[in-house]
């Protein structure tokens, strides 16, 4: 029986460390930089980490070694405070890789082995700085042609160059991109920029494909956080922008909304011109929403004699709980509701969480947005005047 249990013992044993993860190598070789120290940074979202450095041997050769849960990017740089010598790399949890290079053009110049992620960061770093090549010999040819006689012919031709050169890089980039949406190096497509203000990816489409794919993999990669949160913070700019569109083209700061009230009669917003209106999107689900209720029943029983109205929104999908709700909080002013979402009412007024408010004047202008206590008691004190 001893020796069946210390076998058990040692099949275990040899089983964890079958499974044990080995962790990752970067190895290699640099030419022309014997003695001089090798660094490796881990990179960040916004900034760099020193996580190691040695001294290249006589040959060149040197190696790092790690453990990581998640592929992460880091840079190789050749020198303590250079700011361009460097080559960025994706490391996978396992990976052995080999770089080589010349200290002389290093960052430029460099194979990497055993590394697929790297080698897609090297090619777009590769196609985007070739890409910036081209943006600035033609913009040293239009300031060296300036006075020139023919300038205005070359200068749109030029011109038409040069935008032809940036869809090219757009194009490759957003194609990378839908190409690859399970690679980080997705993520480095999608910040790299023409200059410090300009990014050459940005449709947004491209951003939701990579985030969400990207997310789904890698959900406690920094990188991949915030990239998820740039690019849900942009889609509610987007939301904001069709919003201020919609009052654009229809010549109306606040968009129509008709919905059926709890008798199933069709209530239009529209019908209360005249009127201070306080349109609150709201659930009776919803706890904050309940509670916001009380405060409105005060409001509402201080200003309906002066001209205030409610119509109030709800988002949900029981019509038992809404009608109980109404009846529970006494709620007396108008309430609609189609009982799937509201979701066009929603979307036209860009409401992101509930309970949510608009304050309309008598002219239907939108002047103000989600007030609540003394401070909504004193924007309809002064439109009720």
């Amino acid at each position: 029986m001893k020796k069946i249990f210390s076998f058990v013992i040692v099949l275990a044993a040899f089983t964890y460390a079958c499974q044990k993860p080995e962790g990752f190598v970067i190895s290699g070789k640099i030419t022309n930089a014997e003695g001089e120290f090798l660094y490796l940074d881990e990179l960040k979202v916004a900034s760099s980490v020193p996580v190691d450095s040695v001294k290249l041997k006589k040959d060149g050769s040197f190696k790092f070694e790690g453990k990581i849960g998640y592929p992460n990017f880091y840079l190789l740089r050749l020198n303590e405070k250079s700011e361009r010598n460097f080559v960025t790399l994706l490391v996978d949890t396992t990976e052995k890789i080999t770089v080589y290079g010349d200290a002389a053009n290093f960052s430029r110049d460099y194979v990497v082995e055993g590394s697929p992620g790297s080698l897609l960061v090297q090619e777009l770093n590769n196609k985007l700085t070739k890409t910036k090549h081209q943006i600035d010999s033609i913009r040293t040819r239009l300031d060296a042609f300036r006075s020139r006689d023919e300038y205005s012919v070359q200068r749109a031709k030029w011109n038409q160059e040069l935008a032809d050169i940036k869809q090219n890089q757009i194009r490759y980039s957003t194609n990378f991109v839908l190409k690859h949406p399970f690679s980080l190096s997705s993520v480095l497509a999608l910040y790299q920029k023409f200059d410090d203000t300009n990014y050459v990816v940005q449709d947004l489409q491209s951003l939701k494909v990579a985030a969400s794919a990207l997310n789904s993999f890698f959900p406690k990669s920094e990188h991949v956080k915030a990239l998820y949160a740039n690019t849900q913070g942009l889609m509610i700019q987007e939301k904001n922008n069709r919003l201020q569109q919609y009052i654009a083209q229809n010549a109306q700061n606040s968009p129509d909304i008709t919905l059926p009230n709890h008798n199933g009669q069709s209530v239009s917003l529209s019908s209360l011109a005249g009127k201070v209106v306080l349109v609150q999107f709201w659930s009776a689900l919803n706890r904050d929403s309940r509670i916001q209720n009380q405060a409105l029943v005060e409001l509402y029983s201080k200003y309906k004699s002066k001209g205030l109205e409610i119509y109030q929104i709800s988002v949900d999908t029981d019509k038992g709980a809404w009608l109980s709700a109404i009846e529970q909080d006494g709620l007396s002013w108008i309430n609609v509701g189609d009982m799937k979402g509201s979701i066009v009412a929603l979307n036209n007024y860009n409401i992101q969480s509930i309970p949510s408010n608009y304050i309309l004047d008598k002219e239907r202008q939108i002047v103000a947005k989600n007030v609540q206590g003394p401070t909504l008691d004193q924007v309809i004190a002064k439109l009720i005047r």
